[in-house]
């Protein structure tokens, strides 16, 4: 049985520290701001997530590329050729093309590399909601899981993995399409927040609208409360776009109200950040499905 290599890519959002602790490979989207492109590399940041959501919040647009075939076929290449097997845990597919490049690239290396495996998992994930996916997979090989196991766990579980979130400006909501133009100026003056979760196909749908910004966080831990299972088990994921007081607030309430074993955080990256927006909260837990 081959060694093998978990890889993933940089909308899984995971902050530098934890790719370092699970020896992960992450592949960098780009994203393009002011006229310049920078790649989403955790462990080397073009630009601090700090200027990159001052710089969406003076007006600024940010367009996002997903990664291309031939990126994928260098990268998994090298790794087959020390004769390591390759497992790739990736982005939701209905957000990004970048699922379909890699099953291109690993179609065609796996006529060249016939005795190595290249498994992808579409986890229909994103953000920390991937990272966490691809946390416990770090996990379970650092204990001595094969590559079929865990795969076979991603696959079992992705639908477990619970994303809700909220936002603070509808008007990339709006960009994304997600709102419509009135929705988003009613909303606001209104103070309007609304809050949204991922869907069993890996898309963003809204579910409901709180009137404030700590009702809509609020919101959030609700969700958790009713729906997490064995959260004393769980490690839940917070994650924000350059709003860390709220992120305590939502740890904080977390912690008093569903008791979990353990909550991280990270960063909102650029290259979901540029959809959401800053002031953006996210939650991810396991749950028995993803249905509200």
């Amino acid at each position: 049985m081959n060694e093998y290599i978990i890889i993933t890519d940089s909308t899984a959002d995971l902050p530098a520290d934890l790719v370092c602790e699970l020896s992960l490979t992450v592949l960098p989207l780009e994203f393009t701001i002011d006229g310049k492109t920078y790649k989403d590399d955790p462990l080397n940041p073009g630009l601090s997530s700090k200027s990159f959501y001052d710089m969406l919040r003076s007006g600024k647009m940010s367009r996002t590329s997903q990664i291309n075939t031939n990126t994928f076929t260098e990268c998994f290449g090298k790794f087959l050729d020390e004769g390591r097997d390759v497992l790739y845990v990736a982005f939701s597919s209905a957000l990004s093309g970048t699922y379909q490049s890699a099953c291109i690239a690993a179609d065609e290396l796996r006529e060249k590399y016939p005795d190595n495996k290249i498994v992808i998992v579409d986890t229909l994930s994103a953000s920390l909601g991937e990272g966490l996916l691809v946390y416990h997979a770090a996990n379970m090989k650092a204990n001595g899981a094969d590559i079929d196991t865990v795969a076979g766990w991603l696959e079992e579980n992705k639908l477990k993995m619970c994303h809700w979130f909220t936002v603070d400006d509808l008007n990339h909501l709006k960009r994304g399409g997600r709102i419509s133009s009135a929705t988003a100026l009613i909303g606001s003056l209104l103070g309007i927040k609304p809050v949204l979760r991922v869907n069993d196909e890996g898309k963003l749908v809204p579910v409901t609208k709180v009137r404030g910004r700590k009702q809509s966080l609020d919101a959030l831990v609700d969700r958790i409360a009713k729906t997490c299972v064995n959260p004393t088990e769980q490690t839940v994921f917070i994650s924000h776009g350059d709003v860390i007081d709220d992120a305590e607030y939502v740890k904080s309430e977390i912690i008093r109200r569903v008791h979990a074993k353990a909550v991280k955080f990270g960063n909102v990256g650029p290259v979901v950040g540029s959809h959401s927006g800053p002031g953006t909260i996210a939650v991810f837990f396991f749950s028995e499905n993803r249905n509200p």
